[in-house]
């Protein structure tokens, strides 16, 4: 197994690409920390990703855009399972509103948690990643090509682009390797609340969205030795949406 006997955080675990994420490298062999801020999705996240291969999986409810709790999971990690090997920054959050309708307040609250988050994982990571590790960071191909009323999470995601290039350079002095993978139409919660994406694809091809599942694959990948030379690399996963652009 290649994750056997290392310790995964994944944030954002509760659903969707973040619990996929969690049962796929528990299945591998991994010790799982679940990190969501929701409380009462994360029992049945951990007895799901208990059964699927992590029998110590440990949650931690966790606002990522929180400094300090992130500080806390990352070193109740460290306590419960002995280290930390792998960080995949998957938290999210998307709102809907014309860009003439967007606050100051509706900027920050997504770029707290879509960017900081990561951000302040990233920190604690390279602070404790003794020995090396990987962290993947899930961003979007909002980043890349976007639809109307999500700005705020398109700049978001852009701006995680760049802090996944940034923190690649760093952290290969620490033998981190730092990653991004720009999911497509995957099928989540989050995908079905955004009223354009979803009239497009009820009306083109629903074949077009992908499974949290595939997402998780290409981050077990990413992760992993057989990735040792990919570095600040970012993989589009959206079925082949951008080549078509």
């Amino acid at each position: 197994m290649r994750f056997q006997d290392k310790t995964v955080i994944v944030t954002g675990a509760a659903s969707g690409i973040g619990l996929a994420t969690a049962k796929r490298f528990a299945s591998e062999g991994a010790k799982i920390v679940l990190a969501d801020i929701n409380q009462q999705q994360l029992q049945q996240a951990e007895t799901e990703v208990r059964a699927a291969g992590a029998p110590d999986a440990w949650q931690s409810v966790c606002d990522v855009s929180n400094e300090a709790q992130v500080e806390a999971t990352v070193t109740g990690a460290v306590e419960h399972l002995g280290g930390i090997h792998v960080i995949v920054n998957n938290a999210g959050l998307m709102i809907f509103k014309k860009l003439e309708e967007q606050t100051a307040q509706d900027w920050t609250r997504i770029l707290n948690v879509d960017l900081l988050g990561a951000f302040f994982f990233t920190k604690y990571a390279f602070l404790k990643m003794n020995g090396g590790g990987a962290i993947v960071n899930i961003s979007s191909i909002h980043a890349i090509e976007t639809t109307p009323m999500v700005a705020t999470y398109a700049a978001a995601k852009a701006a995680l682009l760049s802090l996944t290039r940034s923190s690649s350079i760093e952290g290969k002095a620490r033998g981190i390797r730092v990653n991004a993978i720009l999911p497509g139409a995957i099928d989540t919660p989050m995908l079905w609340e955004n009223p354009n994406i979803k009239a497009g694809i009820e009306t083109v091809n629903r074949d077009s969205v992908g499974r949290p599942e595939d997402i998780a694959a290409v981050a077990a990948f990413l992760a992993s030795d057989d990735a040792a030379f990919v570095q600040g690399a970012m993989i589009d996963v959206d079925g082949g949406r951008l080549n078509r652009l």
